[in-house]
């Protein structure tokens, strides 16, 4: 009996099969986390870019409520051709007073939100009043709408610039 205890005692360590085991074991696991860390990466991306494209837009809305209010008050005169939306996105950050409709400048935003799919420093797609709702050519008359340019795909399968 006590040569089994002192031979247990002796063989404590791990063996080289128990290690190469225990390796292969967490290769498997190391290559079934790294796909879903991806995605997680790619759906976090996803996010920013509808919570931007929803503040710009909204922002946008707003801009274009003021003025319509503005001439329903009769406190900026319309011109031919005017639709009310802002000539450049960072009008919505200057603001504007609408004539005398607000004691200030009214701003809409504080920053212009990045695209984070945006490698290219290429910016936001701009579309134009006029322009057809899937054009990816600015008119330059004003902003109406704002797209990714990437030319990703979405993990639902629809293009980022489709958003």
């Amino acid at each position: 009996m006590a040569y089994l205890s002192q031979k247990l005692r002796c063989h404590q360590g791990l063996t080289l099969i128990e290690i190469v085991i225990a390796m292969a074991i967490l290769a498997v696991l190391a290559t079934a986390i790294v796909p879903m860390a991806e995605v997680t990466v790619q759906r976090t991306k996803e996010l920013e870019l509808r919570r931007s494209l929803r503040t710009i837009r909204s922002a946008l809305d707003a801009y274009k409520a003021d003025y319509d209010k503005a001439v329903e008050e009769k406190k900026i005169i319309v011109t031919i051709g005017d639709t009310g939306y802002p000539e450049e996105l960072e009008t919505l950050i200057e603001g504007d007073d609408w004539g005398g409709l607000y004691e200030q400048n009214r701003r809409y935003l504080r920053r212009i939100p990045t695209d984070p799919f945006d490698r290219d420093d290429e910016g936001w797609g701009l579309r134009a009043y006029a322009d057809e709702h899937d054009s990816t050519v600015w008119g330059g008359q004003d902003i109406y709408d704002v797209y990714s340019q990437s030319d990703k795909l979405g993990l639902d399968g629809t293009p980022y610039s489709s958003w």
